[in-house]
């Protein structure tokens, strides 16, 4: 909803308490809103690196439970990458998108490999999601400063080389999915 003109300068020259308490009952309404700024004035943004290995930490345990099937593991990896889009969208963590997204597929890959090895029925959808989950990834990687590329190469290879040579590798080579990276 747009505000118009006359508003704006209404609301300008409302007495200071008013506009703080309407602030804070707005402010209340968008929970996004207050975990960025709790993040941003109470924190001061020196919770990025405990709120990665926090995400981390949690992949970890749920990668290491033993799925019973590809379309279960599936789910979880779409959870823990709406858990990223959620910190990301609170932080404004650009770095740390590309490393925990990097992180959520090698962790996968590495806890389920067995799993993932042969594409078939139930795996189709799983494969699908880790192939265009890495397309995307190549395509922020892209987009972000080559000086940063070191950090990422070692653990990129390595999530190209299972998506190559498991289940993903079909729709791997339709989305044109590079064996090396960079």
């Amino acid at each position: 909803m747009t505000i118009s003109e006359e508003l704006k300068r209404a609301i300008v020259q409302m007495p200071q308490k008013e506009k703080d308490k309407l602030l804070l009952r707005l402010v209340g309404k968008d929970d996004n809103l207050v975990q960025r700024l709790e993040f941003e004035l109470i924190e001061q943004g020196d919770t990025i690196q405990i709120r990665r290995d926090d995400l981390k930490r949690r992949i970890l345990k749920v990668a290491q439970i033993t799925h019973a099937t590809p379309g279960w593991m599936m789910m979880d990896m779409r959870s823990f990458s709406g858990g990223i889009s959620q910190h990301v969208k609170i932080t404004k963590d650009k770095y740390g998108d590309i490393e925990l997204t990097i992180y959520l597929l090698l962790t996968f890959f590495e806890c389920q490999s067995a799993m993932l090895l042969v594409h078939n029925s139930k795996s189709d959808s799983c494969a699908e999601y880790i192939a265009k989950k890495t397309d995307g990834l190549l395509k922020k990687l892209n987009k972000f400063d080559p000086d940063y590329f070191v950090d990422f190469e070692k653990d990129m290879q390595k999530l190209l080389d299972y998506v190559h040579s498991h289940c993903p590798k079909n729709y791997a080579r339709t989305l044109d999915i590079p064996k090396n990276w960079p």
